[in-house]
């Protein structure tokens, strides 16, 4: 059995995670998912990375999950703790020394969300967040977390991302195909640049954990049983 820390996206909270929690924990799983300090100006990403470490406290067995801008979190975890696997839900992969305000620019998302959109008829990158974010979820789901939303601070986006190198860790990928926000097209191309792997992809929404849960609770335990034969 693992222990599986869970790193929510920008301005968002744990509770993002409650169903895929639930499909881990009745598997046998530990979780923990915390609220990270999204919008403390007092923060950067490894004032978030400590909090996260200070949550884990002897938890041991862990399984780092990454979620959108969680991408430039996770992997300082894994630097800091000893992990079993580190995975980017589909997230945002950082360079060494980048800033995640700059990671747009840097790796051609505009012109990815722009190649997609012109295919998909326009959803991709759709203002309407229950097309760019919560395509899939019911509703009153979707709504429920909306209601969550919060700031993310200046001081986590500016800071540069301080790894000179991604953790020396066994690593995944999850590429969600259905994904309104974040270009598949962009992932297939970025994620063996910047990690040397090739994505997994699961159907799903940018928001899979609500969307999908019991497939992206299986994508994550099939790293494990990988990991054990």
């Amino acid at each position: 059995m693992a222990t599986f820390v869970l790193i929510h996206g920008a301005g968002d909270v744990g509770w993002y995670w409650h169903l895929v929690e639930a499909q881990l924990r009745a598997r046998g799983h530990d979780v923990l998912a915390p609220d990270l300090p999204s919008e403390d100006e007092t923060k950067g990403l490894d004032e978030t990375a400590d909090a996260v470490v200070r949550e884990i406290g002897d938890r041991r067995d862990l399984v780092v999950v990454g979620q959108s801008f969680g991408g430039f979190t996770a992997p300082l975890i894994a630097a800091r703790l000893p992990v079993k696997l580190l995975v980017y839900l589909a997230a945002m992969v950082p360079a060494p020394g980048e800033r995640p305000a700059d990671w747009w620019s840097n790796t051609g998302y505009g012109e990815a969300a722009k190649e997609q959109a012109a295919t998909d008829g326009g959803l991709t990158g759709n203002p309407d967040p229950f097309i760019s974010f919560y395509n899939g979820v019911p509703r009153e789901l979707a709504e429920e977390a909306l209601s969550y939303e919060r700031g993310q601070s200046e001081a986590s986006q500016a800071e540069p991302w301080p790894l000179e190198a991604h953790p020396d860790v066994p690593t995944k990928f999850i590429l969600c195909k259905d994904d309104h926000f974040f270009p598949a097209d962009l992932f297939r191309r970025l994620v063996p640049e910047r990690l040397g792997i090739v994505p997994d992809e699961i159907p799903g929404c940018h928001c899979v954990a609500l969307s999908h849960p019991k497939e992206l609770a299986d994508q994550l335990e099939s790293y494990l049983s990988e990991q054990l034969g």
